[in-house]
């Protein structure tokens, strides 16, 4: 069975292209718009293998709804790959501060996006 992965970023462009790399790329996918509004997928009856995060969103940032799904029992141990055009020393300490596993600077490559992927989900 393909693994399931949530991408939430409020970029509705760079929603649909990251879907389209990870169909391509063979995993289920579901997205989300807002940090706040993607409840219903982490908790649901599927929940995601792993979750693609953007940084900066309105309503919740990235960070913050990445640190609410890691002191959670039901989705502490879902893997987290935090995205953002910041800087990388920027984002890697984001990441360290939100304790989720990988990040992601934009723009990046399909390669790279599967590449993490593929390393978390092993």
């Amino acid at each position: 069975m393909s693994k399931h992965i949530l991408v939430i970023d409020d970029d509705s462009v760079l929603l649909a292209m990251v879907g389209d790399y990870l169909k391509d790329a063979g995993y289920k996918v579901s997205a989300a718009d807002c940090g706040i509004y993607s409840n219903n997928i982490i908790y649901g009856n599927n929940p995601p293998n792993l979750i693609v995060l953007d940084v900066i969103m309105p309503l919740m940032s990235g960070v913050k709804k990445a640190k609410i799904l890691k002191q959670r029992e039901k989705s502490a141990h879902i893997p987290i790959i935090l995205m953002s055009s910041k800087e990388e020393e920027e984002l890697k300490g984001l990441a360290e501060e939100a304790m989720v596993e990988d990040y992601l600077c934009k723009p990046f490559t399909a390669e790279q996006l599967v590449g993490k992927i593929k390393t978390l989900l092993a």
